[in-house]
């Protein structure tokens, strides 16, 4: 069946020619409009992880009878700090001539004791996963999934460390 040729809608060339040409302004300035001046969310947990790692490694350095899961621990933060960085990057788009956006962290001293060392691993990967556990609400897609990934890290990290 035939539809009448008077119920099809009808663009002129001229306005479908103008649609077409501001298709990519908009685009431009759609993409343009979703930054923020905000730093990025993600940054807090990654300058974290940097600066857990750290501390693992020294850990390790001073404290022979924690060196393995003190280095263990170090890779995983690491690798935390690592991912968080490539997200943060990809959704600032930064330039890879410029310094990470994440900072190193300054030198990190372990502490003389075996306990205190033990503590103080478990302390700092209790705040990453809590932390990283309170930031995946906001969160959507990728993000989150991400986030939530280092909180449940974070949590067997925990039980490792006892």
């Amino acid at each position: 069946m035939e539809l009448p040729r008077a119920s099809l809608p009808v663009i002129e060339r001229r306005r479908a020619l103008r649609l077409f040409a501001a298709a990519p302004a908009v685009a431009v300035l759609a993409a343009c409009g979703t930054g923020s001046d905000e730093p990025d969310q993600l940054l807090p947990l990654a300058t974290a992880a940097k600066a857990d790692a750290a501390l693992a490694n020294a850990i390790a350095r001073r404290h022979s009878g924690m060196s393995e899961t003190a280095r263990e621990l170090a890779a995983a933060r690491a690798a935390h700090a690592s991912a968080l960085q490539r997200e943060i990057d990809r959704v600032a788009s930064r330039d890879p001539e410029d310094p990470p956006s994440v900072p190193d962290p300054a030198p990190k001293k372990a502490p003389s004791s075996a306990d205190a060392a033990a503590d103080a691993l478990r302390a700092a990967v209790r705040e990453g996963q809590e932390r990283a556990a309170r930031l995946v609400p906001g969160l959507s897609g990728y993000r989150a999934g991400l986030v939530a990934s280092v909180s449940a890290s974070c949590a067997c990290l925990q039980e490792v460390l006892g």
